[in-house]
């Protein structure tokens, strides 16, 4: 080994980061403001106010009795806000979908002094984010109910509007993993392969054609929106199916495919996903025009990719996030994607449900806009 020749290498390396400050700063800058955003949401999440309401569907005199303790203990407790409007289950589970409350206490019709069963209800559609309102008023529950007349501690059960209150992890994070990852992919697949054509001389050609750069733009942004579409369908069929295969000889028997159930239409949801790709696709475009090399492509990921898994609802509810990232969250498109999936795979929701017209609407014009932006941009880049 010659430790000339090593060094020479090791130069060569050096001088080539020298020339390029866009590495230098994905390797020292980008990490240290990944680090801060996610330091800034964990430690500045806000503590918004739980609205919650007391249902009595019980006729006996407990019912009466437990009700009035729970809203005396309910009223006034820091961090919940209390709804007495709310009379009935069927109102209560409206105000829900409405998203003017965020939890129900229900006492069934068979609540008495010897059936104590109380039922917390709540949309189900974010079981991560419900799931840190129910404590807080669990608390207040058993504290209101607790007597000292020998009766026994009630049972709390929870419930949701919408899907089921013991669906896995993986059943609540399915919406998720098929938009984060299906946008991330497209991403990343459109950006390189747009830089290649490119740097193969294969654009400047055309431009040189009397094709124009909007027919470019969006000749690529189909062809690329093709290959998209099937990388859709596979990551949705694989998510949504299962296939089992029995054990062969020494091979023990798996599965293909997660299996996760959808209460909802999976064509919706793989138009929501395939709208979110076309954006991708358009983006990946506009982006790749201020990159040279691949790994300049991939340095974007920290810009574009990291911070939308951090503020779109991925770990934790937009409401939650400080109030400046807020605005931020939402007008990312992956936010509107996953409250799209949510609404479709969980709630059951289909193209006549205005919240899922709205996010299908935001995801179409954000495409049209970083297509209108890649078109400027190659314009730019060849006058």
């Amino acid at each position: 080994m010659n430790a000339l020749r090593v060094m020479a290498v090791f130069r060569r390396i050096i001088a080539q980061f020298r020339r390029d400050p866009r590495s230098l700063a994905l390797l020292y800058i980008a990490p240290l403001a990944i680090i801060a955003l996610l330091g800034w949401v964990l430690s500045s999440q806000q503590t918004t106010a739980v609205r919650v309401a007391v249902v009595n569907e019980s006729a006996g005199p407990a019912g009466a009795v437990v009700a009035t303790r729970l809203e005396s203990a309910l009223d006034g407790q820091p961090g919940i806000v209390l709804d007495r409007s709310v009379a009935d289950d069927s109102t209560a589970r409206q105000a829900l979908k409405d998203k003017k409350l965020d939890l129900v206490v229900i006492l069934p019709p068979d609540f008495s002094a010897q059936s104590r069963t109380i039922d917390l209800l709540t949309l189900g559609l974010n079981p991560t984010g419900e799931a840190s309102a129910i404590p807080a008023v669990q608390k207040a529950v058993l504290g209101a109910v607790f007597d000292t007349a020998g009766a026994a501690l009630p049972t709390i059960e929870h419930s949701t509007v919408y899907g089921s209150p013991d669906a896995t992890t993986l059943d609540s994070l399915a919406p998720v993993v098929v938009g984060f990852f299906a946008y991330f992919f497209v991403f990343i697949l459109t950006g390189i392969s747009f830089l290649r054509e490119r740097i193969g001389g294969t654009l400047e050609r055309l431009l040189a054609t009397p094709v124009s750069r909007a027919e470019i733009v969006l000749g690529y942004s189909l062809g690329f929106g093709f290959f998209a579409t099937v990388q859709v369908a596979i990551v949705l069929a694989f998510v949504l199916g299962r296939l089992d295969i029995p054990a062969l000889g020494p091979v023990p028997a798996f599965a293909i495919g997660l299996g996760v159930k959808t209460v909802g239409n999976p064509l919706i949801a793989y138009l929501l996903v395939f709208v979110l790709g076309l954006g991708a696709v358009s983006l990946g475009i506009f982006l790749s025009t201020f990159a040279r090399t691949e790994l300049q492509i991939l340095q974007f990921i920290p810009i574009v990719i990291v911070p939308q898994a951090l503020l779109s609802g991925f770990f934790w509810p937009i409401d939650q996030l400080p109030n400046l990232l807020q605005p931020v969250a939402r007008v990312l498109p992956v936010t509107y994607a996953i409250d799209g999936l949510r609404q479709v795979m969980i709630a059951g929701a289909d193209l006549s449900s205005p919240q899922v017209l709205l996010d299908l609407g935001v995801l179409v014009g954000i495409a049209a806009v970083f297509m209108a932006l890649a078109a400027a941009t190659i314009r730019r880049e060849v006058a």
